[in-house]
This record gives C-alpha cells, structure tokens and sequence, in this order.
C-alpha cells in the first residue's frame, strides 16, 4: 500500500509541528539555562563579596590582637627590665657595703676564686 498525496502532507505537517515544538523547547531550555547561569554568577559574586569582607574583618581583628599583644609584651619586658635593673642596683649596693665593711676577707675571697678558675682552667 503506498502512501496517497494526503497522507504524505499530513505527514509533512506534523513533521514540521514538531520539528518546530522541539525548536521551542530547545530554545526554552537554553533560555532557563542562561537564566540559571546568572543567577549562579550571582550567588558566587555575592558569596565571593562575602567571604572579602569576612577575610578583611579577620585580617583586622587578629592585626589588632597582635597590638595589643604587642602592647603587653612591651609592658612585661618594660617592668622585668625595670626590675633586673633594681636587682643589679641592690646587688652592687650590697657589695660596696660588704667590701667596705671587711676589705681584707674581701681580697682573700677574690684571690682563691681566682685561683679556682684558673686551676679549672688548666684542665
């Protein structure tokens, strides 16, 4: 049996219909596509906004704990020189106290001391 002229057309027809409904749909989903493109460029842009601000708020925030540990640090190391300095001080008062007070058990213990060292020394 072969096809009549009407069938043929009507074929043709509905070959064309959805030829072009696929066209429509293709053209559709490139459109939701695109769509979806920028709203994903979107998001990352704003994500990407988000996490500079985050990255500058911490880059500020552990910038200011380091001055102010910088700060206390200055202010330990200021005092414990302050109070070697004292301790120094009191230390020598206390010598010239001790030398002035027994200068000959002084010269004696210098000497031995010296000798000491020195036989330390030789070995």
């Amino acid at each position: 049996m072969s096809p009549t002229d009407g069938e043929t057309a009507f074929k043709d027809l509905t070959d064309k219909a959805n030829y072009e409904r696929l066209q429509k749909d293709v053209h559709a989903v490139k459109n939701d596509i695109a769509a979806l493109t920028d709203q994903i460029t979107d998001a990352l842009n704003a994500f990407a906004g988000q996490a500079g601000k985050q990255a500058r708020s911490g880059y500020r925030q552990a910038r200011d704990n380091m001055d102010q540990t910088f700060d206390d640090m200055s202010e330990r190391g200021g005092a414990m020189l302050g109070a070697a300095q004292d301790a120094a001080n009191s230390l020598e008062e206390r010598l010239e106290d001790v030398i002035s007070q027994r200068p000959l058990a002084t010269v004696g213990l210098a000497l031995g001391l010296g000798f000491l060292i020195g036989a330390a020394w030789r070995r």
